[in-house]
This record gives C-alpha cells, sequence and structure tokens, in this order.
C-alpha cells in the first residue's frame, strides 16, 4: 500500500491550520505567504495551535460553558504528546506535530508557553510580567527560529536566540497596549503598573529597543527566511506608531488597527529595503 491516504490526510491537516492563521491574523498571514515551503507550512501549523491556546483562555470556553482550566490542561497534555504520535484526529493536532517533530520543538519552552496561557485564568496566580511574556511571546520566537533553521540547529546562536525573544516580546507588548478594551473585559490588566492614560506608555521606548534588536539579527537568518520577518517587523513597527499616536482615552475603547491597502504598501516597501 502506498503512502497517498497518509499523504492527502497531512495536506488537509496543514490546509486546516493554515485557514486558522487566515481567519485570525491578515498580518502574519501576510507575511508568511513570503517564506518558502516547508517554513510556510510549518509556521502555520505553530500558529494553530497558539491561537487554539489563546482561545481557551480568552473567553471561548466560558462562552460555550466549558471549563477553560480542564480544557488548557487537556490541550497541554495533547500538544506535549503530539510528536510521539503519526496521527492525529485533531487536523490542526496533526499538522503540529509533523512540525514539532521536523524541527525538534523543545517540550521545556511548549510548557512554559502554556504556563503563561493558564495565568491568564481567573482564580490562577498571576506571573511575573517577564515571566508571562517569556511564555507568551518570547518562546514562540524561539520556535519559529527553530523552523527557520531546520536540519541545521547547530546554526542557531545565542545572539539569533535574543533577537527571535527581543522581537516576540515587542509584539506581545504592541498587542497589550492595542488590546486595552478587550483585556480589560477579561479581567486582565498588563499595564496596571504603567498606566495606559500616560502620554508615552513606558512600553512604547521598550517596543522600540527591542525591534531595533531583532532588526539587527536579520541578515543573520537564512536569506529565504528575511523578507517574511522584515514584512512581519515593518506591520509591527506601524501598529506601534498608531498606538503612539492614539489618545489613551482612545485605547480604552477600540483596537488599533492597520488597515489593508497600508498593509500591502508597508510590506512592498519593507521588501524593497
Amino acid at each position: 500500500m502506498t503512502g497517498r491516504y497518509l499523504d492527502t490526510y497531512d495536506a488537509a491537516c496543514d490546509r486546516a491550520a493554515a485557514q486558522v492563521m487566515a481567519h485570525y491574523s491578515t498580518s502574519f498571514s501576510l507575511a508568511t505567504r513570503l517564506l518558502p515551503q516547508p517554513m510556510r507550512t510549518d509556521i502555520r501549523n505553530l500558529y494553530a495551535v497558539v491561537r487554539i491556546a489563546d482561545e481557551i483562555v480568552d473567553g471561548t470556553t466560558a462562552q460555550a460553558h466549558e471549563c477553560a482550566e480542564t480544557a488548557i490542561d487537556a490541550y497541554e497534555a495533547a500538544v506535549l504528546h503530539a510528536p510521539a504520535h503519526r496521527f492525529h484526529t485533531d487536523p490542526v493536532l496533526h499538522a503540529f506535530a509533523a512540525t514539532a517533530r521536523a524541527c525538534r520543538f523543545p517540550a521545556a519552552e511548549l510548557r512554559a508557553f502554556f504556563a503563561s496561557m493558564r495565568s491568564d485564568l481567573p482564580d490562577q496566580p498571576d506571573l511575573p510580567l517577564e515571566d508571562y511574556i517569556y511564555g507568551s511571546a518570547e518562546v514562540v520566537g524561539l520556535l519559529c527560529l527553530r523552523v527557520f533553521f531546520r536540519g541545521n540547529e547547530a546554526a542557531l546562536t545565542p545572539d539569533l536566540a535574543d533577537g527571535a525573544r527581543a522581537l516576540g516580546s515587542a509584539f506581545q507588548k504592541i498587542n497589550f497596549l492595542r488590546d486595552v478594551a478587550e483585556d480589560s473585559a477579561l479581567g486582565r490588566s498588563y499595564t496596571e503598573h504603567s498606566p495606559i492614560d500616560a502620554p508615552t506608555h513606558p512600553f512604547i521606548p521598550q517596543i522600540r529597543t527591542e525591534l531595533a534588536q531583532a532588526k539587527e539579527q536579520i541578515p543573520n537568518l537564512p536569506a529565504r527566511v528575511r523578507p517574511a520577518v522584515k514584512v512581519a517587523t515593518a506591520l509591527f513597527e506601524e501598529l506601534t506608531d498608531r498606538i503612539e499616536a492614539t489618545p489613551p482615552a482612545q485605547l480604552r475603547t477600540t483596537r488599533v488597527r492597520v488597515p489593508n491597502h497600508r498593509k500591502l504598501a508597508i510590506a512592498a516597501r519593507a521588501l524593497r529595503q
């Protein structure tokens, strides 16, 4: 018997993960289109699992009248054990497992991610902000590095890791600022020690420093990866500019966005640089 049944199922599961990314993030979806295969598929497979974990703790399970704590515990166990199995009935988990095996995702980094997700639940102890950002965002940057250097992990350097962590941290802080209204509705405040109504939020200079640190490492990435990372970074630089220009009171009620036509212009400009 040939492998056509499994090959067909693999392809269907990869498409399912890509649909999750396309539905939830136009910015990342745009950037991943610039990645070559198999990196494009691997990043989408990783994103889909991260997104589903976010949904578990961000109110979706509560609206479904399910226990979020039980759900996140079960999902963490499923994700950690997924690479050991070649078939899964959950298409996103099936796709992620193939990526995790090929890219050698460390279990410790996945556990750190889920620790941050779990701390978002009511009645769970809060993590120190730096630990939360590490697990929820910096770890994702490190996992992306493993995708970019798939099969060549020896080429990963501490400077590249620092750049990936800086980019993840910057992205997370941008999301903290643009999601103030949504997080407040969920009973969360990641900016409580840095008031959102400050003339210039303390996160802004931190974000700019971290984006600059990350950009220094782009030349050290594989050449085929650089365009996508340049575009993603440029899109979040634009978001930072827009957030800084938005009155604090408005940040409490609206989510700052970059219009699609502007995203395309930014992407084109980043690719020319």
